[in-house]
């Protein structure tokens, strides 16, 4: 999981401690390195202090809900009023816990939000070799892993979900950015371009010319 605390002793108590119930975690210290580390990594949770430097917690968990991956959020702050409570909820939060706080309450909230989102978790896709868990937000290939940004991961969901069809260029700008991307921008080729090199050789995304972009379900092979 994600831990987003800018108090570093109190940020390496929490680590040091869901370590010993068996909970890997990252650190982050400010804004800017929790979406750093959101758009490379996959976590299950993420335990956001809401007063942090740099983009606030409630950006950051904002950014998170706008990602559209489900990421469950835990706000762990010194903001106890009930309107403060409120406002997180409103922004996205799946739990809300105050300071101080004993580290066996802060274990069983982050236990529950897994089991629930547990309950919820989208199938994995295999196709051509490739083995996409959009729940870990992992991509396999051929048995190896393969380490994407959040904007390749979300492509090539788009692309495997089709199951072999072309998707355009502008259905991926639509489906994988969002309402305010630009149309005429080449963020897709480039992105696209990218995620190939990252899956490897033999090319296993096609251009098919004019149209858009699929997964080759032949021979994993680029004929575009």
């Amino acid at each position: 999981m994600l831990i987003v605390e800018d108090e570093p002793y109190l940020a390496e108590a929490i680590r040091d401690g869901l370590r010993l119930e068996a909970i890997a975690a990252d650190i982050a210290g400010d804004g800017d390195t929790a979406l750093e580390l959101l758009g490379v990594n996959s976590y299950d949770i993420a335990v956001l202090d809401r007063d942090i430097p740099g983009p606030s917690g409630d950006e950051v968990a904002e950014s998170i809900v706008a990602s559209g991956t489900g990421l469950p959020i835990l706000m762990l702050t010194a903001a106890d009023r009930l309107d403060d409570k409120a406002s997180g909820f409103g922004l996205g939060a799946d739990d809300y816990l105050t300071k101080p706080f004993e580290l066996k309450e802060l274990v069983l909230r982050l236990r529950a939000l897994d089991r629930r989102r547990a309950h919820n978790r989208p199938p994995v896709r295999e196709i051509a070799g490739l083995r996409l868990d959009p729940f870990r937000r992992e991509v396999y290939r051929n048995g190896r892993y393969v380490a994407l940004t959040r904007k390749q991961f979300a492509v090539l969901e788009v692309l495997v979900a089709a199951e072999g069809g072309v998707v355009s260029a502008e259905e991926l700008l639509e489906r994988a950015w969002d309402e305010n991307a630009d149309p005429f921008t080449n963020a897709v080729r480039i992105t696209v371009s990218a995620l190939r090199k990252r899956l490897g050789e033999p090319w296993v995304i096609a251009t098919v010319a004019g149209v858009g972009y699929r997964i080759d379900t032949a021979d994993g092979r680029d004929r575009g």
